[in-house]
Order: C-alpha cells, then structure tokens, then sequence
C-alpha cells in the first residue's frame, strides 16, 4: 500500500500519508505514477516529512521541487523532518531572491506550482460554460445572496445594528471594531472596507447605523458607498434619535422596508464568468498543500477559463513562494508587485522587532507536519493554480470581472482575509483547512473543504466539502474538480455552507496603527 506521497522528483522529502513506525517500509507515490521504497528510521506523524536520501547539515531540504528550509543538522535518510532539524533562514531566502526569475513577467509552464496528488492533473475544461441562477444588480454585477447590511459604522454602533439585523429577516450585519480613534490612513482603510462590503453584489441594500460622534462619520461612509453603488442606503444616527431603544425601533422598522423590497428581486440565469472567487485557507496542515489547495487550484483554472476571477490572498503565506508567483506574472510590473507587497509586509512586521516566521507557521501548522512559513506558503499558493497573474490589488479595492487571477494584499489572519477579498467583490470564497475551522462571514458564503480524512470526520459539522480523494482517491483529480464545481453552483444558487447554517459570520477588519 502507497503510505507516502513525493510531490516533486527533486524533492529530498517524502510526505507520509498514513501515519509510519520505526521499521516500517514507505511506499512513496512518485509524480509519473511509479513508487520508490523508503526504510523508515523513526516513527512519523501523519502528514509530516521523511528525508529520501541523507540531507548534510547546512544543506537546502526541498518540498515541491522547491526551497523550504536548511538542514540545521545531519539528517539520515528515513528519518523525521521537522523544526528540530529543519529551519529557514535570511541567507538562504536572500540567495532564493538573488536566483529569482531572469525574466520577470514572463509565464513558464515550469514556474507553475505543481500539484500535491500522485498522477498528473488533468487540465481544466473551458468547452462546457456553465450558468447559475444569482441576482443581477443595477450595476450589471451579479450577487449569489440577497442581503439587507445594517452596516455599523464604529464599534459603539455596533451592537445597535446588530439588535436591528436579528429583528428582521433577510438582514446581515457584524460587529465593527474600528471606525474611531483611529489616524487619517488607518480610517480611511476602514472607510473603504465598509463601502466595499457595501458594495458587494451579494447586499441588495443597505442602512448605516452610527452613533454620531466617531470618526467614520455616517456622512463619510455613506458617500463612500455611493462612490462604489447606486444602490438603497438609508442612514441612522444613534444620538440624533434619542438613544440606543429608539434607534433599534426606528432602525427595525427601515430594515423592514428594505427588506420588503428585497424580497421582490428573482434569480436570473447568470454565466459563471460573472463570478470573483475568493479563496483562503486556515488551520492548515501539510494535507492542504497535497490535496485540498491543488484541488483548489484545479477549479481556479477552470474559473479562469470560463472567463472569471479568482483571488488569491493572505500575503503572508505568499512569503517564501512570491518567486513563483511573480513568474507567472502577466507583465513585469505585475511581478514587480507580487514581490513589493511581501517585502512590504516583511518590513511592516520588522517595524515592531518582531519576524515573519516568528508566529507562522502557528503550533497547530507545525502539529500538522508544516515545518516552515515557506513551506506553508507553497502550499497556501497552489490555490491559484497554473494561470498567469493578471494583477495585484490593495486591501478591499474593488477587484474587476471576468480578469482572470489576482492577488489582494492581505494578512494572513483568516477572518480579516476573507473581509478584505468580500469587500472587492467576492461572492463565494472557496476556503481549505487541514485541522478545521468554523471561520464564515456575514456577507459572502464561506465554503470549507479539507483533504485531511480525519478532519473530515471529526469537523463534519464545519466542513462542506470531503477532498481527501484529492490524496488517498479512487476518485481522479478531474473527478473531484467537476464535483466541487456542482457544489460551488449549488452554493451560488442558494444552498447554505455549514458556515451559513451555523450561523457562524467571524470577521475583523485590519489595523495600520494603534489606536489615538
């Protein structure tokens, strides 16, 4: 029986796909098809790294015919690799920059990431468009849902809206940490995530709940939303009302107005190129980067070649692996970028004397076998598949049709991921986990799919999507593919995530700076 996986021939680990004991033998699935044998030295955890052959000290240990870490001891072949003997460090990673692309900018079938499954992946069929049936905006843009946003200005707004949106159907809402005490950039972030999640074609309407004394103004929010869409916003000011009883009452009674209207809109026949797809993973284990990220990737290209967007996000988990990205770029500015927004960030993290890989991978990655933020990240970027990367947006800007693959500047944090890629429009985000996570957002479906079998049991209530035939089959790469399609449509038409039905709707918004 195959119990390991190799992703790339010149990779110097092997992945155990069921957990090994001292003595075992690994059968490894090699990428054409063929198996190696592979003495097992020590025991191995399930989904973390043997080494093929004897790694010296100092060495580079590679993963995904890639990069991930140095040897920081003599590592004999069959033995563990992991944080005891495996680390990234600044000279290899400068040395990884200095051998980047000789030509940035220009897509190489080399340069993209390869996928984790055993076998070659079929290639993704742009022949049969397929439609749903969503809502079509004034604006032409296509929502999936037909949501009412009591959008809470500030923090202190936001439990009043949040009272308003339970007391009437069909409405949405969050609670909003920010929106006072904040400096002009860091406010204005702010302001533009509120429009853009305003703006979302997933909202049929909106009303702006604030108090009236902070910051984000309800004036500043609401032109702001105008600037982005025509649609229904209704304002409502706490302190101009009377208090927080009146405001519920009278905030109540304008939701179920908007909703009443909302409530006449009907799905139309709408092809899936009119879709800006979000994808994001989190509580991620080395199963995401083999199966469910690939798999992932599969329906992006697919995406892509029906003549939609897909967005790739969290930039923190491109580090390591924005080399790769930035040759598949469509244009040498475009890689140019891909590589700023992590040098960016790295230089934003250093700021407060902290590093990138002090908090990433978390425990629970490396508990999963991910034993470096590199790692990590060329795992985390098998989402966007094989397609050229068209551009590289800032946090929540208003990401375009039909572009094909894009980058959002994010961090790496889950919920304020998802926030950012919502408020440029997504509708649906495609979001992949190895230990499981219940993260949703209240208003783009969160669909959540694990390649790891065991938290496709133990995290059934979470998970709305088993890919461990990603790793383990029978099921083919193109199999998995077409049926995770017929689940994002059944989604796009109405069927709820677990995330929906949970009821589940974590978001954060981000900060550039402590508060004033």
């Amino acid at each position: 029986m195959r119990n390991a996986v190799v992703i790339d021939r010149s990779d110097s680990v092997a992945v155990a796909i069921h957990p090994l004991s001292a003595g075992d033998v690994a059968v490894c699935a090699l990428p054409d098809g063929s198996e190696e044998e592979l003495p097992v030295r020590e025991d191995i955890p399930l989904f973390h790294k043997i080494a093929r052959a004897d790694i010296a000290a100092g060495a580079r240990v590679v993963k995904y015919g890639e990069y991930i870490g140095t040897a920081t001891a003599g590592i004999p072949r069959g033995a563990h690799v992991h944080t005891h003997n495996c680390a990234s460090t600044d000279a290899q990673r400068d040395a990884l920059r200095a051998d980047g692309p000789a030509h940035p900018g220009t897509v190489t079938a080399d340069a993209a990431p390869r996928p984790g499954a055993p076998g070659d992946p079929a290639a993704p069929s742009g022949a049969a468009p397929r439609t749903f049936m969503g809502y079509r905006r004034p604006d032409g843009r296509v929502g999936i849902r037909n949501h009412v946003l009591v959008l809470p200005t500030s923090i202190c707004a936001s439990d009043t809206a949040e009272r308003i949106a339970r007391a009437v159907d069909g409405c949405v809402s969050f609670h909003n940490q920010n929106g006072c005490s904040q400096v002009n950039a860091d406010q204005q972030l702010t302001i533009d995530t509120m429009a853009g999640l305003a703006a979302n074609p997933n909202i049929c309407s909106v009303l702006a709940v604030s108090l009236g004394c902070e910051g984000c103004q309800n004036d500043l929010v609401v032109d702001a939303i105008r600037a982005r869409t025509g649609k229904p916003v209704r304002s409502l000011v706490i302190q101009q009302v009377g208090g927080s009883i009146r405001a519920v009452e009278r905030g109540t009674r304008a939701a179920l107005e908007l909703a009443a209207d909302a409530a006449r809109e009907r799905r139309v026949p709408c092809p899936v190129s009119e879709l800006v797809l979000g994808t994001n993973c989190g509580g991620s284990d080395s199963s995401s980067g083999l199966g469910a990220n690939p798999l992932i990737g599969e329906v992006s290209d697919w995406l892509v070649a029906q003549g939609g967007t897909s967005v790739l996000c969290e930039t923190p988990e491109i580090f390591g692996g924005e080399h790769v990205l930035a040759r598949r770029a469509a244009t040498p500015e475009v890689a140019r970028q891909v590589v700023g927004i992590v040098e960016d960030y790295e230089r934003y993290v250093q700021m407060f004397g902290a590093e990138m890989r002090e908090g990433n991978p978390s425990p629970g990655n490396m508990a999963g076998g991910l034993t470096t933020l590199e790692e990590k990240s060329l795992g985390c970027i098998h989402k966007g598949g094989h397609s050229p990367v068209m551009a590289v947006y800032p946090y929540a800007a208003q990401l375009k049709p039909h572009e094909g693959l894009v980058i959002m500047d994010t961090p790496g944090n889950d919920p304020s991921s998802v926030m950012g890629i919502v408020a440029g429009g997504c509708q649906l985000v495609v979001f992949s986990t190895g230990l499981g996570t219940p993260t949703g957002n209240p208003v783009a479906p969160v669909l959540r799919l694990t390649a790891n079998r065991r938290t496709a049991e133990t995290m059934a209530d979470n998970t709305d999507f088993d890919a461990s035939a990603s790793i383990y089959g029978p099921e083919s790469m193109a199999e998995l593919r077409d049926r995770l399609i017929d689940a994002i449509i059944a989604v796009c038409e109405g069927r709820p995530t677990c995330a929906e039905a949970l009821g589940y709707t974590e978001c954060a918004l981000p900060h550039l700076c402590n508060y004033m």
